[in-house]
C-alpha cells in the first residue's frame, strides 16, 4: 500500500489570525497608558474647574494648554534620533514620559482652584484683566501643560513603537485595540474619578487618577524593543528626510490632501465633544450620573463595536472603513443635538436612559471612526520615520482640538447647545468629502492595505 499522505492542518480565517497574537495586548497596554492623561485633560480637569467656580469661558480656553498635542512634531525627530541610555530608543522615552505624568497629575490636587477662584473675585474691578487672571492662575496652567507636553511626547513614541510592532495587515485590527483601550482609559478620570469626587478631596482623587499610570510603567518594563527600522544616523537627517519622503512618495498635491483630510475628518466629533461633562452638567445630571451612566454607556458600546470595527476592517480594508464607520460617527452627532433640544431638568430614569442611548451611539460612532483613522494614518508613514511622520498626522488630528475647541465656550454662550451641535454636523462634512480624493472606496481592500 502506498504511505498515507498527512492532512494538512486547516487554515484559520486571516481575522482570527490577527486576533490571536501577544502584539494585540501590546495594543491594549499601549492604548490605556496613552488615553488616561488626554481624558484626564478633556474630562476631569473641566469638572474639577467648573465644581470649583470657574467660570464655562475660562473653562473652554484652558482646551489652549493643549497645544503640545498638535505641535508635536517639532521635537517629534529627536525622539527618531536619541534613545536615553537605558532600555532602547523607544522604551526608554516611554519609561521617562510615564514616571513624569505620573507625578504631574498626582501634583494637580496639590492646587486649590477655590482659592485662586477666590482671588480673582477678591480684586478691584479695574485690576481684573486677562493678564492678572493669567498670573493668578499660573500654577494651574504650568501643571496642566507639563501633562499636555509628557502626555504628547508618550504619544509619538508610543504610536511609533506600535507601528514597529504591527505588520501592515495587522494595522486595522491593533489600532482597533488600541483606540479601544485608549477609550477604556477615559474610563478612570471620567467615571472612577468623578464618583470619587463626590465622597473624597480633589487632592486624594488626583493621586488615586495618577497610580493608574503603573500598568503602562509595567508593560513598558516588560515589553521588548522593536527593530523594524534603523534609526536616522544624524539630526539632520531625522528632521528634514521624513517630510521629504513623504512628499516625494505621494506627490505634492496628493500629499496636501492627505494633510488636509487628517485635520478635518475628526472636526465635527472633535468639537462636538470638547465641553461634554459640562454638558451634561448643565442639562441636569449630577457628577454620579456622568459617572455611572454616561461614561459606562458609552464604554462597552466603543469596546465592542472598536474591535468588531477592527476585525471587519481585515476583510473591508481601511479605504471602505473610514466611509462607513466615519458616516456612523457623523449621524451620531445629532443625538446630542436632540438632548439639548430636550433642554435640562431633573434626571429621571427615562432622562437617563435618553443620556444612555446619546452616549452610546456615539461611543460607537467616535470608536469606529478613529479605529479607522488611526489606521489610516499608521499605513501612510514610512517605518524608517515612522515617530516624526506619525507625530505630523496625529498633531494635525489635534489641531480640532486644542485650536477650534478654545472656542467651545464662547460658541455655546453665543447660539446655545442646540445651535452648537449643528454647527459640529456641519464642520464634519468636508472631510467625508475628501475621501473621495484620499480614500477612494473603488479600491479594493487587498489593495489599499498594502
Amino acid at each position: 500500500m502506498p504511505p498515507e499522505i498527512p492532512l494538512s492542518a486547516p487554515q484559520r480565517p486571516a481575522w482570527l489570525t490577527a486576533l490571536l497574537n501577544r502584539r494585540m495586548l501590546i495594543c491594549i497596554a499601549t492604548g490605556f497608558t496613552s488615553g488616561l492623561p488626554l481624558y484626564l485633560l478633556l474630562n476631569l480637569v473641566p469638572a474639577w474647574l467648573k465644581t470649583e467656580g470657574l467660570s464655562l469661558k475660562l473653562i473652554g480656553a484652558m482646551a489652549l494648554i493643549q497645544f503640545p498635542y498638535t505641535w508635536k512634531f517639532l521635537w517629534s525627530p529627536l525622539l527618531d534620533r536619541f534613545a536615553l541610555p537605558v532600555l532602547g530608543r523607544r522604551r526608554s522615552w516611554m519609561l521617562l514620559t510615564q514616571i513624569v505624568l505620573l507625578l504631574a497629575i498626582a501634583g494637580l490636587g496639590q492646587i486649590s482652584v477655590a482659592a485662586l477662584v477666590q482671588g480673582s473675585a477678591s480684586m478691584p474691578l479695574e485690576a481684573r484683566d486677562w493678564w492678572n487672571d493669567l498670573v493668578l492662575f499660573a500654577p494651574l496652567f504650568a501643571l496642566t501643560g507639563v501633562i499636555a507636553f509628557f502626555s504628547a511626547t508618550q504619544d509619538i513614541v508610543l504610536d511609533a513603537f506600535r507601528r514597529e510592532l504591527l505588520p501592515d495587515v495587522e494595522l486595522g485590527l491593533g489600532n482597533a485595540f488600541h483606540v479601544n483601550a485608549y477609550r477604556i482609559a477615559g474610563l478612570i478620570p471620567g467615571s472612577v474619578s468623578l464618583i470619587l469626587a463626590d465622597h473624597l478631596a480633589w487632592n486624594s482623587v488626583f493621586l488615586i487618577t495618577a497610580l493608574f499610570m503603573l500598568p503602562g510603567i509595567l508593560a513598558t518594563l516588560l515589553v521588548a524593543e522593536p527593530t523594524r527600522a534603523t534609526p536616522p544616523r544624524r539630526l539632520r537627517e531625522a528632521v528634514v528626510e521624513p517630510f521629504h519622503e513623504f512628499f516625494s512618495r505621494h506627490g505634492a498635491r496628493s500629499a496636501l490632501l492627505i494633510l488636509v483630510f487628517i485635520l478635518l475628518y475628526k472636526l465635527g466629533d472633535s468639537l462636538c465633544t470638547a465641553l461634554a461633562t459640562p454638558f451634561y452638567l448643565d442639562m441636569g445630571f449630577t457628577k454620579t450620573d456622568i459617572g455611572w451612566v454616561a461614561k459606562n454607556a458609552g464604554l462597552w458600546p466603543s469596546v465592542i463595536g472598536g474591535i468588531l470595527g477592527g476585525l471587519w476592517m481585515v476583510r473591508l480594508g481601511i479605504n471602505r472603513a473610514l466611509w462607513v464607520f466615519g458616516l456612523f460617527q457623523f449621524l451620531a452627532i445629532f443625538g446630542f443635538a436632540g438632548l439639548a433640544w430636550l433642554g435640562p431638568a431633573e434626571p429621571t430614569f427615562a432622562r437617563l436612559m435618553v443620556l444612555a442611548l446619546v452616549i452610546g451611539v456615539e461611543a460607537i460612532g467616535v470608536g469606529l471612526g478613529t479605529t479607522a483613522y488611526v489606521a489610516y494614518m499608521a499605513r501612510t508613514t514610512h517605518p524608517a520615520y515612522t515617530a516624526t511622520q506619525l507625530a505630523l498626522f496625529t498633531s494635525l488630528s489635534a489641531v480640532p482640538r486644542t485650536f477650534v475647541n478654545a472656542s467651545a465656550g464662547w460658541l455655546v454662550a453665543g447660539i446655545g447647545w442646540f445651535h452648537f451641535f449643528l454647527l459640529c454636523a456641519v464642520l464634519a462634512v468636508p472631510g467625508m468629502l475628501l475621501l473621495f480624493k484620499v480614500a477612494p472606496w473603488s479600491v479594493p481592500a487587498n489593495e489599499d492595505d498594502r
